[in-house]
């Protein structure tokens, strides 16, 4: 008969923030209980033997840095389980897995399917780079399932999601798609960096490829630069031995020790960050001057159902349009003492950007304000838009 600790393990085995704080003793690093950083080029071999057998069998056993590090590989063991992916593999940024991920999907005359509102500089890498290559693609509005199934062509092999997105954090219907793209010979990837392994598990919905900028919420200090692939073995090898180790964009120890350390909080971090996010948010649908607020997570959003199916819960990053001209909407920003002004998110701080809307956006009908809500008491944040609005107005 099982234990009650034994019990109790099974049940709650899968608990997120268990899985990310928990180690056993391990008496390879003298019970430390962080892992080490493996701060080295290269690794050393007994015999040439061993060294052999490594390079032809062992294609996850440390030779040279740039392929496996002990440190990077503990990291991306952590991340490919929270996530429930079979293997991980971290680069040295979002835009590393991204751009090496989609490289290894495509060649010569194949077609992508990619949502209209996708981060821009995934967008530039389909319109800049790849069209060097004489790969097509296609962006399409990912709220309809009209469009997405009209883009498909018969050399389509890739379709890329990003739900929510960024900027206006649209959804896609991640089950229908992942069933179209199966039906006819396609992969499915998704940029989950909103929703994180927390709050979104894309594979269950049938998605093959996972990716996260890692500079954002899972590292959650505002003081690295990564990211990462998930999927499964067959598909993150397909990675590993072509672009990942010719383009070298590895993620280094440091990074990764450092990354490790945020992932230790994350399932605690995205608790306060979906109640603080939800909170303002709220607030703001109650303002002058707020035309629309783009949360997935309030029931005026129009995907607000489906968000509610295949998401757990929300983050704390939204926009919102407004009436007021870009040049006192920004000004509004420059009164607010709570809210830095900068890109990216994920970190303690709170953050405000008025960015130039590219294409893809047709359907705003104002300047748009996107929020970034922190760690910080969510009144006082109210309270702070609330006064920036008043020196404006």
């Amino acid at each position: 008969m099982m234990t009650e600790i034994e019990k109790i393990t099974a049940s709650r085995k899968q608990d997120p923030q268990t899985l990310v704080v928990h180690d056993k003793h391990d008496e390879r690093h003298q019970g430390s209980v962080t892992v080490p950083q493996y701060q080295t080029s290269l690794f050393s071999f007994a015999t040439h033997a061993e060294f052999d057998h490594a390079a032809a069998e062992e294609p996850d056993r440390p030779m040279y840095s740039r392929g496996n590090n002990p440190t990077v590989q503990q990291l991306e063991q952590r991340l490919a389980q929270l996530q429930g992916g079979e293997k991980a593999r971290c680069f040295a940024s979002g835009m590393a897995a991204i751009s090496t991920a989609i490289l290894a999907a495509v060649r010569t005359g194949d077609h992508i399917v990619c949502v209209s509102q996708v981060y821009g500089p995934t967008r530039k890498l389909l319109e800049n780079f790849l069209t060097k290559f004489d790969v097509e693609f296609t962006f399409v509005d990912g709220a309809s399932r009209e469009a997405l199934w009209s883009a498909v062509r018969g050399n389509t092999k890739l379709f890329y999601l990003e739900s929510p997105t960024s900027l206006l954090f649209q959804l896609q219907d991640l089950k229908y798609c992942a069933e179209l793209a199966k039906s006819i010979g396609a992969l499915t990837y998704i940029d989950n960096t909103w929703a994180t392994p927390c709050f979104q598990n894309p594979f269950s919905l049938g998605i093959d490829l996972v990716l996260h900028s890692t500079s954002k919420f899972i590292g959650g200090h505002s003081d690295v630069i990564g990211g990462v692939a998930i999927g499964s073995k067959e598909l993150i090898g397909r990675i590993n031995e072509s672009e990942y180790l010719l383009l070298g964009g590895v993620m280094t120890p440091h990074t990764a020790s450092l990354t490790m350390r945020g992932l230790r909080t994350l399932p605690l971090r995205m608790e306060r960050f979906e109640k603080n996010g939800l909170q303002v948010a709220k607030s703001l649908e109650q303002l002058p001057h707020v035309l629309k607020v783009h949360h997935p997570g309030l029931p005026s959003h129009p995907q607000y159902e489906l968000g509610k199916e295949q998401m757990a819960g929300y983050s704390s990053v939204f926009a919102f349009e407004t009436d007021l001209p870009v040049d006192v909407i920004k000004k509004w920003a420059d009164h607010l003492e709570y809210f830095r002004i900068g890109v990216s998110w994920g970190g303690y701080e709170s953050l405000v950007t008025v960015p130039t809307l590219p294409e893809g956006y047709e359907s705003v009908s104002g300047p748009v304000v996107r929020l970034y809500v922190g760690l910080e008491d969510p009144e006082l944040l109210i309270e702070d838009i609330k006064q920036a609005f008043k020196k404006v107005t």
